[in-house]
């Protein structure tokens, strides 16, 4: 058949559809030849229903093409079969030295050099699973059944079953290794047209390894009870633990070796390329004869050591093996013709899994020079061109312009990368011509710039030009969002300002709609794919997610109350996206520093405060003029109390003109101790205690009109009906510990009090858990965090970037300078006669029990008892009544 074939002569022959639909069935292994002549070729091209070609030689000279498939009349070029046929032959040709047929090429080079080439001519599989970029098979839906199965009258095992769609696999076996080895499966299962989910997908490979060990162990008969048989499965978990273990041999081909040596890398075999008398040459091959193999595990025994390999290596080694079954047959004929294809696709692999050694003749006509790879980029008539080459330094390799063998110097090719670079171009999306790649769909050409591109620059020299550079936009720009305080119309309002470098205003909403669309780019005005993937533009995405609606544009503005917006706090800090303007910094460092903004102390306080206290009074106005809630967490005795009552004087005027009072709840121990400080420290206070039984309660809530009202929590939870109808001016939670479990009857009585100022007081906001620090604050400041769902999600850092500055917390050594001088006074009390008898009994006593435990060497266990004695003898005579 002396027909010219080229891909493009086969594009003529079928029409571009046709041979992409058989390129598919070539590349997915469905043609088989049943007859290849010279003059005659006729194969089957397998399906859901088999199709029989018939390509021959005519009378006159001409080609001429059959297909079993019905064909459309209108039609006029051949059909899809008769192009993977074409595509097979085509492929067939380029790895023959000569138009021989396969008959007359055995004559020439012998059976066992045609296979020990096909160990390496091994098509790359599909993968059964979904491919990362640019997946157009369809996701198979599967169904796998556990079942119990009875092997024996007492033994009951688990056995697994697989449904594909509404079709039961006949034969599980069957479709587990054609499912490994790429190939079509009965109709259900097809890997150039389907593919598993990657849950599905991560079981089925589960159940290949299975497969694999179920042949071990079914064929698999241990000469010995006391061997335990390894599950290939199990291998890989052995390997780190051997190389651990202190003590481990191996025992192979009756040889005891006591270090059991793991090696990864090739073992000691050697191949040598030689020249022989006339102008072919030979491959040698040394080492096999004192090697075991064994594929199901990967590993290859050879004196003493175990070398790991890649499974497709240890299957070639395992063949190759198999292939020379005696020493004198070690010896590879291969013809000066195959020669090129030999190191361009043969000694590549040879290296993984042994020595190459080639003879000084052929080491000076070879070329040694590393793979460059160069990817051109142009754009043109709104289509992505790419051409690809391969460079061996002065070498270069156009890998579409024709498959033909290489008929320049010899030069061992790195096929490998050559290919998972070919494989990287064909699965993104490309269209293929003889001189080069097109793309003419915008998605892809985002997919391959955005995420292709980057992956190939690790392999690839790539050169652009300057119409696909402006194709992508600049990684430095991005949408910002300023953020200020607006000062014009509302002043406790924030603003939030979108803008964007390069891009118009009225655009940006459109890129703003484009994230809520979950889309992957957005296309600009000036032709630039602008990605929606990137951090930036997802931390975007998460603040529009959490955006109360708005009835404006977004391209104008976002306003939301400050109290909202503080939630947007974590946003702001440390962020790229988020830019604070000078007002909003300012009203950060007023929260954060409250002394940046001054109020006056009352004068009657203001020689009574200490400076640590006058900025407390400073806080809490500082978040009173916001309308924000805090938590004074000072350390006990550094007067939480005294700067409550100069915030409450300062704001006397506005309690006593709108009629609402203070409200001050504390435990019940403290309020009369409230009471006493106020009219200690601020005589000018009306203030009144709620105590007593129900009905002096009554009477005292009825007829109240002070400006402070002081209860107890007990009490609160008991008169709630009357103080959840009341407005109060502030509220002072004393002890805010008390509402720290937020299911408790406390923390839903205090979540019902209406107040326009709301502060906790409490040394101890967190005694064991964070939950109890929102349990204060979600009565306190209810809108700094939201829920406490969304609250757990926090990180600690977040939580404490939100509360820092609603929180003020000074211990007393970071006060220490401004605290009064400690004064001590010891002051001496004589027993009386009766104390002393009492006193020295109790001694005696404590002496008894102390020394006896000392006696039984038993001081560690008895300690505690030993310290509770000191303690309660200490006590002893201060505590009895009679004395």
């Amino acid at each position: 058949m002396e027909m010219k074939l080229t891909h493009k002569k086969i594009k003529e022959l079928c029409g571009m559809v046709s041979y992409k639909k058989g390129d598919s069935f070539y590349r997915s292994n469905k043609v088989t030849f049943q007859e290849y002549r010279p003059d005659l070729c006729e194969a089957t091209v397998s399906g859901t229903e088999d199709f029989h070609v018939t390509i021959e030689k005519g009378e006159i000279g001409d080609i001429q093409m059959t297909c079993s498939c019905p064909t459309l009349a209108n039609f006029q070029k051949s059909c899809q079969h008769i192009a993977a046929v074409l595509l097979a032959i085509y492929d067939r040709r380029r790895q023959e030295t000569s138009p021989l047929s396969v008959q007359a090429d055995s004559v020439v080079y012998g059976e066992l050099t045609k296979d020990f080439i096909s160990l390496f001519q091994e098509k790359p599989t599909q993968a059964s699973g979904k491919q990362r970029y640019f997946e157009k098979r369809d996701v198979l839906n599967v169904r796998f059944t556990v079942k119990s199965v009875w092997i024996s009258r007492n033994q009951l095992l688990l056995g697994m079953e697989v449904e594909i769609g509404k079709s039961k696999v006949r034969d599980i076996r069957e479709f587990l290794a054609n499912v490994k080895q790429g190939k079509p499966s009965e109709g259900t299962y097809d890997p150039s047209i389907h593919y598993f989910s990657e849950e599905t997908d991560a079981v089925i490979q589960q159940l290949i390894k299975i497969n694999h060990d179920e042949k071990v162990f079914l064929e698999a008969m241990p000469a010995e009870t006391k061997t335990l048989l390894i599950p290939p499965s199990s291998w890989e978990e052995f390997i780190p633990l051997f190389s651990k273990a202190p003590f481990i041999s191996l025992l192979h081909d009756g040889h005891i070796y006591e270090r059991f040596n793991l090696v990864e890398g090739a073992p000691p075999i050697q191949f040598s390329l030689e020249e022989t008398e006339g102008a072919d040459y030979q491959l040698v091959i040394k080492g096999f004869e004192r090697m075991s193999v064994l594929p199901l595990y990967r590993v290859v025994l050879c004196e003493g050591s175990v070398f790991l390999l890649e499974e497709k290596d240890c299957d070639r080694l395992f063949e190759l093996k198999q292939m020379l079954v005696s020493p004198s047959n070690n010896i590879v004929p291969i013809p000066q013709g195959k020669m090129d294809f030999f190191l361009t696709d043969i000694v590549p692999g040879l290296k993984k899994i042994g020595k190459v050694h080639l003879s000084k003749v052929l080491s000076e006509k070879l070329l040694k020079a590393p793979l460059v790879a160069k990817l051109y980029l142009d754009r043109l008539r709104n289509r992505l061109l790419a051409g690809l080459e391969f460079h061996y330094e002065n070498i270069i390799i156009q890998p579409l312009e024709s498959r033909d063998i290489y008929k320049g110097p010899m030069v061992i090719r790195d096929v490998e990368k050559e290919e998972e670079i070919l494989q990287v171009m064909e699965q993104s999306g490309f269209s293929k011509t003889d001189g080069g790649y097109f793309m003419q769909n915008e998605m892809l050409e985002y997919e391959f710039l955005y995420h292709v591109v980057p992956k190939l620059k690790q392999q690839v020299q790539i050169y652009a030009t300057t119409a696909v550079r402006n194709r992508i936009f600049k990684k430095n720009a991005f949408p910002k969002i300023r953020v200020k305080v607006n000062q014009k119309e509302r002043t406790n309002w924030l603003a939030f300002t979108f803008e964007m470098d390069g891009v118009a205003d009225d655009e940006i909403k459109e890129i703003l709609a484009a994230l809520e669309e979950k889309r992957k780019y957005y296309r600009l005005q000036s032709g630039s794919l602008l990605s929606l993937e990137t951090r930036e533009m997802e931390e975007i995405q998460r603040f529009l997610n959490a955006v109360p609606p708005q009835d404006q544009d977004l391209e104008a503005s976002l306003d939301m109350p400050i109290t909202e917006g503080l939630k947007f706090l974590d946003f702001i800090e440390d962020s790229d996206v988020f830019k604070a303007e000078k007002s909003f910094r300012q009203f950060l460092d007023q929260l954060q520093n409250p002394g940046s903004v001054q109020y006056e102390v009352p004068k009657n306080l203001d020689s009574v405060l200490r400076d640590y206290q006058k900025r407390g009074y400073q806080w809490m106005k500082t978040l009173a003029s916001c309308g924000f809630g805090g938590v004074l967490a000072d350390d006990m005795g550094l007067g939480k109390t005294v700067q409550s009552i100069t915030f409450i004087v300062s704001e006397l005027p506005r309690i006593r003109e709108s009629g609402q009072p203070v409200l001050i709840v504390c435990p019940s121990s403290l309020t009369y101790n409230w009471l006493s400080e106020i009219m200690s420290f601020a005589p000018e206070l009306e203030a009144v205690v709620i105590d007593g039984k129900k009905e002096e309660r009554e009477r005292l809530l009825k007829d109240t009109k002070e400006d402070i009202i002081i209860t107890s929590y007990p009490l609160l939870r008991q008169d709630i009906k009357w103080y959840e109808k009341q407005r109060f001016h502030t509220v002072f939670f004393d002890e805010a510990q008390a509402f720290k479990n937020p299911v408790t009857q406390t923390a839903r009585a205090v979540k019902k009090i209406k107040a326009e100022h709301r502060f906790g007081l409490t040394g101890t906001p967190v005694e064991n858990a964070l939950e109890e620090l929102w349990s204060i604050y979600h009565v306190v400041f209810p809108q700094l965090f939201q829920g406490l769902k969304k609250y757990s999600e926090l990180t600690r850092k977040q939580i404490s970037t939100r509360v820092r500055p609603f929180l003020l917390r000074r211990m007393k050594e970071d006060v220490l300078s401004e605290l009064p001088k400690k004064e001590e006074s010891l002051v001496l009390a004589e027993l009386l006669p009766e104390q002393k008898k009492l006193y020295m009994a109790y001694l005696a006593k404590l002496r008894h029990e102390t020394v006896k435990h000392l006696d039984k060497d038993t001081l560690r266990k008895n300690r505690m008892k030993i310290l509770a004695g000191i303690t309660s003898y200490a006590k002893f005579v201060v505590i009895l009544p009679c004395l």
